[in-house]
């Protein structure tokens, strides 16, 4: 039934019953005002359900909201914990890297060095910054400008003091390098 909808009230005989105009009127009037206020209880109610469905549907919202926050922070955390156990094991492997350009690793020494290596591929860690890369504030820390006699190498890497190491896409620590000025 549509809320615009009248109820109609037909005549059931009750005049013949003996009941008099007056009497009828003053039924269809008590019924009438009864009408009304049904009518009024039923506005409240789908008033009030529509305030519970709009209440349940924004606790929904946040449960969901908060489920996502909840995720995305634990994902951070665990990022965290990365960078930190990376940041004390990079200066190991800075060593080997020193070590092996050099030539002295020992023969028995390999299978450690490859644990090493393996253990910085498994938490992520990737080793960046090479000469004649683009020179980029958010992974390299400049230390000093080279001149160059190209303008094709103005603002690239010119010399790597130390490398730089990622984990995933966040910077564990910058490379810090020379980077070129053209001055032509």
């Amino acid at each position: 039934m549509d809320e615009n909808d009248d109820v109609v009230l037909e005549r059931d005989g009750a005049e013949e019953d003996g009941m008099s105009e007056v009497e009828l009127e003053e039924r269809e009037s008590r019924t009438d005002t009864k009408i009304a206020k049904m009518r009024k209880d039923l506005d409240a109610a789908k008033q009030e359900s529509k305030e519970h469905l709009d209440g349940w549907q924004r606790a929904k919202a946040d449960y969901v909201n908060a489920l996502k926050r909840f995720e995305e922070e634990r994902t951070d955390a665990v990022k965290l914990g990365t960078v930190k156990a990376s940041r004390a094991f990079i200066t190991a492997m800075d060593s080997l890297a020193r070590a092996e350009t050099a030539g002295e690793i020992p023969a028995s020494f390999q299978a450690i060095a490859k644990q090493l290596h393996d253990a910085a591929n498994s938490l992520g860690l990737v080793q960046f910054g090479i000469v004649g890369d683009v020179f980029d504030p958010m992974l390299h820390e400049a230390l000093g400008q080279d001149t160059v006699s190209e303008k094709e190498k103005d603002d690239t890497v010119t010399a790597v003091l130390e490398a730089g190491w990622k984990a995933g896409d966040m910077v564990v620590r910058p490379a810090k390098v020379r980077v070129g000025s053209f001055e032509g």
